[in-house]
């Protein structure tokens, strides 16, 4: 059974001030729980002993690099994102307020730092000769099996090679290589037509729908250091293409802890089903297992994009609000981005691995965007291991 924490418990055993607690909440170093009392929060005892563990280790370098590899400090500076009081900032700016309206290449040019006209003008690359013979090949798979392979082969080093060298160009290859992604997911062919849009008539949706789409594919767009932005951006500090960079990406997005959770939503949502939903959570927590797609370390007060999203779906889906409000109950955290990704494909009734589709194809923007500044700093990106095996002279000579 887990056991709870008031604020005065928590600052008391962290031998800190109420307000230093709510610095650390505020910074995602700690989850604030709600509790019957609206103005007061909780705090899971567990994750405050690791949280006072983990202040005691001091600066011993070991410790250090454990603790920034795993939601810790900072390891480099960026210029790009900002998650702070449970906001997500593009350039300075709020991300929800930029989906309310603005266009996904709009976001990418800002993200890029360059004119509109430059990376998303009316002309575009031919399809490579290899995409259509690739996408009748990977017909029907899910995007999380396809969308990887797909690019891979259909995108090529050779022709980016020379674009990435030329300033003037950098920009325009850059929306050519989101566009060829695009038909990759779609099963199209690359068009200079706006992104949301293709997207909506590919899978036929009204304009309703495909208002949805874009503002999800901008909610996706970047997320800090996140590992496929982080291996996006070792990829490129190795001076290979942004290509690479983003085929890096896509291939860290794969992972169940990453992009690949929305499928474990998928899972747990069928489920769960419509009927006795809190009892299924509730036996599921039973069994050990967790609730993918609730929670999310940087937002302990619940994930602004997923709110945004939601608000939009939930009111027509009232047993969809009930999954919702019964697993925020038991695990004491809203829904994530993986969760709202999962309704929204429902909800628009599109191909089952279009969530994971729709995240890649957002997150593609910040790949390129990290990959870009990561260029610029000309440093590779070479951090040291901290040796936990046997000591030479321990090892016995041959």
């Amino acid at each position: 059974m887990a056991i709870y924490l008031t604020s005065e418990q928590a600052a008391l055993r962290l031998g800190i001030s109420r307000q230093t607690l709510y610095a650390y909440v505020s910074r995602g170093l700690l989850r604030a729980q709600p509790s019957e009392n609206p103005r007061e929060s909780r705090y899971l005892a567990d994750d405050v002993e690791q949280l006072a563990r983990q202040r005691t280790r001091g600066r011993k370098p070991k410790e250090v690099a454990k603790a920034t590899l795993s939601w810790g400090l900072p390891v480099l500076e960026s210029a790009i994102t900002l998650i702070e009081h449970g906001q997500l900032f593009y350039r300075g700016r709020n991300a929800i307020s930029l989906a309310t309206s603005n266009t996904v290449e709009t976001v990418a040019a800002l993200l890029w730092q360059c004119p509109l006209s430059a990376a998303f003008g009316e002309g575009h690359a031919p399809a490579p000769a290899t995409l259509s013979m690739m996408q009748s090949s990977y017909a029907g798979r899910r995007a999380e099996e396809s969308l990887l392979p797909l690019f891979t082969i259909a995108s090529e080093d050779a022709p980016t090679a020379l674009w990435q060298k030329a300033p003037e160009r950098l920009a325009e290859g850059c929306g050519a290589l989101v566009r060829l992604l695009m038909a990759c997911l779609l099963g199209t062919a690359p068009s200079p037509a706006p992104i949301h849009e293709q997207c909506a008539q590919a899978w036929r949706l009204d304009r309703a729908g495909a208002d949805l789409v874009r503002m999800a594919l901008i909610l996706c767009a970047d997320h800090e250091l996140n590992a496929s932005s982080f291996t996006a951006r070792c990829v490129a500090s190795t001076g290979a293409s942004v290509r690479a960079a983003i085929v890096g990406g896509l291939a860290a997005l794969t992972g169940g802890q990453h992009g690949g959770t929305t499928a474990r939503v998928e899972a747990l949502w069928d489920e769960v089903a419509d009927t006795e939903v809190a009892l299924k959570l509730q036996q599921r927590l039973a069994r050990g297992e967790d609730l993918p797609g609730f929670g999310h370390h940087l937002y302990p007060a619940g994930d602004a994009r997923a709110a945004a999203l939601l608000a939009r779906i939930l009111p027509e889906h009232a047993p969809w609000q009930a999954f919702v409000e019964a697993g925020s109950a038991l695990v004491g955290q809203a829904p994530s981005i993986d969760f709202a990704l999962v309704a929204l494909r429902r909800h628009l009734q599109l191909p089952v691995g279009a969530a994971f589709g729709l995240f890649a194809l957002g997150r593609s923007l910040g790949w390129i965007a990290h990959a870009l500044e990561q260029r610029e700093n000309h440093r590779l990106i070479r951090p040291r291991a901290a040796y936990v095996g046997p000591s030479p002279s321990a090892t016995p000579a041959a």
